[in-house]
């Protein structure tokens, strides 16, 4: 055991296109390393009957494959992680899919690896899926590949086949960067080449895979690096003690060295490291401890404690590498959760500067970014965070996107730099606020935010309203759909990412207008929940109504004042909401209108006595 303790780790990932076989490769290296126990290898046997795919007895590819449905379409869905050891070196490697649907899985798979095993069937050559993995693979920051060829003896061992597939994936890697390839053949299914050399290739003078994992030295993870702890936890342990927990990303601490708390930017010194009841004399990367700290300062989740000499960037602005794992397409303007480590903001993407094709790395124009691609990107966050390149610290210039409506992860990120023009930019303070100019007018400024379909009587209603208003004294302003796109919003057209673009200008016009003391009326279709949610957080508590003006789109189309859901039928408008581009209704508006009458006056009386009861207004 002692032994056991004091051999190196190597974790490593193998990934490729779908069939290529990847799990049959990982359970040919447990098989014949005698890595399997009696209790796997016959519940193996019994699986293989059932499950197996090889026509052999044992379907080593099961042994990683243990999800039902992996088992009856025979590809990986999920990424199966297995630890094994040999006489040199102990391994825990990651078995990711190969299925364009699942690529989400192989980058979190990767995103821990040093190495990466990159698998292509020596009939089919280099594909689409595997130059992907290569790219996502290299954006992770793994440096060495071994380019293992499989399924050589489908191709009856030929040299000519196995050096064609090296040569062109060695100028596919250069073009990524990667200059570490070692290219082996073999034949995971036969073992030949996997443990041992195979008598069956000659020709081939370089080592079988397991012999060179056993002794390959890649880069480390991150290169040694100062001091770095993001904070998970604030442990209070009884009123005398306050610690904050995390773990130790990069370098070491000890007690009595200095650290800085970012983003806040103060310093303090590290009086104690605790760990499992006890104080140490030192703490070291990849440890979990608590620090307790000589100065009593502000410190909470999500900041990060760093050596005063190497700080992070502290931003709230980013350009980043993006991999998106989604279904529905990424839309620039659009609010995202992103959580980096343990810090959480809500970030936009401001700017996708290009997206790159896989297949020849060039960098090509792109509004949105599709499942599986990869963008490189700006992004905004509401709130400063303290943030490294990825290159430098994996932990810390890493985040992932969800989506705030679903809760569900749509997207990975590696920050490139730091977008430093924000700190430039300070709040310019004003002698007269937001305050003051209420009450000059005599209301309480407000944003009465309009949504329903097209027709459904939002702009009516609206200038109804405003008419009203506007006779009782009251001072507001209307932003309407078509009117804006006449002047500030002329150069947006209707796709989904124009739409989330054009929403996020006209709410921070109305808040500005909210700002100077206004009542604003806006009337815009404003299809998607997750913009009307963002406008909504723009404002104050109170200062924000939803509209639901619910009206059937059966009586839409009847009304069809502007001649669009006939030009949408016969397929003269793309994009047309209701039609062939989706509207989401609002799931908690907070006062919804029948629109079906077509009247305005009796829905204008509704809504000043709503804006009576809420305080709104008052004559």
């Amino acid at each position: 055991m002692t032994e056991h303790g004091t051999k190196s780790l190597l974790r490593f990932i193998t990934c490729g296109s779908v069939d290529d076989g990847k799990s049959t490769l990982i359970g040919r290296l447990l098989y014949d390393s005698r890595l399997i126990y009696d209790d796997q290898l016959a519940a193996l046997e019994r699986d293989s009957k059932k499950h197996g795919t090889t026509g052999e007895p044992l379907d080593l590819a099961l042994l990683v494959d243990g999800l039902q449905a992996e088992r009856e379409q025979a590809i990986t869905i999920d990424v199966a992680y297995r630890f094994f050891a040999t006489a040199s070196r102990k391994f825990i490697v990651a078995d990711t899919p190969g299925h364009v649907q699942y690529t989400r899985n192989m980058a979190t798979g990767a995103s821990t690896a040093s190495l990466a095993v990159l698998l292509v069937d020596a009939r089919k050559g280099i594909l689409t899926q595997t130059r992907r993995h290569a790219t996502i693979v290299s954006l992770l920051g793994i440096r060495s590949f071994v380019l293992a060829v499989n399924k050589m003896d489908l191709v009856g061992y030929d040299r000519a086949a196995f050096a064609a597939i090296a040569e062109t994936f060695h100028a596919f890697a250069e073009q990524l960067g990667v200059t570490d390839v070692t290219a082996i053949p073999l034949s995971a299914l036969r073992g030949e080449n996997v443990a041992s050399k195979s008598d069956a290739m000659p020709w081939y003078e370089g080592p079988a895979l397991l012999p060179f994992l056993e002794s390959v030295e890649v880069e480390a993870d991150l290169p040694g690096g100062t001091f770095r702890m993001p904070v998970q936890w604030v442990n209070r342990a009884n009123l005398d003690f306050r610690g904050y927990a995390g773990m130790i990303t990069r370098g070491a601490v000890r007690p009595g060295d200095a650290v800085v708390a970012e983003p806040a930017g103060r310093e303090t010194r590290v009086r104690s490291i605790v760990f499992d009841g006890a104080d140490r004399d030192e703490a070291l990367s990849g440890e979990s401890v608590t620090l307790t700290l000589a100065d009593e300062i502000d410190i909470s989740r999500g900041d990060v404690l760093c050596a005063p000499q190497d700080r992070p960037a502290v931003t709230d602005q980013v350009a980043a590498n993006v991999i998106w794992m989604h279904d529905e397409p990424m839309l620039p303007g659009r609010p995202y959760i992103l959580r980096a480590g343990t810090a959480q903001a809500v970030a936009q993407v401001t700017e996708l500067k290009h997206k790159i094709n896989v297949d020849s790395l060039e960098h090509q124009a792109a509004k949105t970014l599709a499942l599986n691609e990869i963008g490189f990107c700006n992004l905004s966050f509401d709130r400063p965070l303290a943030l490294d390149p990825y290159k430098s610290c994996r932990e810390c210039g890493s985040f992932i996107l969800i989506d705030r409506l679903t809760n569900l992860t749509v997207g990975a990120g590696m920050v490139e730099f730091s977008l430093r023009r924000a700190a430039n930019i300070v709040w310019q303070p004003l002698s007269i606020d937001k305050r003051r100019r209420s009450e000059i007018k005599g209301q309480k400024p407000c944003v009465l935010w309009f949504t329903g379909l097209s027709g459904a009587g939002k702009s009516t209603i609206a200038n109804a309203l405003e008419k009203r208003l506007v006779g009782a004294g009251r001072h507001t302003y209307m932003l309407d759909g078509d009117n804006v796109r006449h002047g500030l919003n002329k150069d947006l057209g209707f796709t989904n990412a124009d739409r989330v673009e054009n929403i996020r200008r006209v709410a921070e016009a109305a808040k500005l207008m909210v700002d100077a003391g206004l009542i604003v009326l806006v009337s815009f279709i404003s299809p998607f929940r997750s913009e009307r949610r963002m406008a909504r957080e723009l404002m104050e508590s109170g200062e924000f109504l939803e509209i639901y003006v619910n009206t059937p789109i059966e009586v839409c189309e009847e009304r069809d004042p502007k001649g669009l859901y006939r030009k949408a039928r016969r397929g003269e408008i793309a994009n047309f909401t209701g039609i062939d581009s989706p509207y989401e209704p609002p799931e908690a508006p907070d006062y919804v209108i029948d629109g079906r009458s077509g009247e305005p006056d009796a829905a204008v009386e509704e809504l000043v006595r709503e804006l009576r009861a809420r305080g709104l207004i008052v004559w």
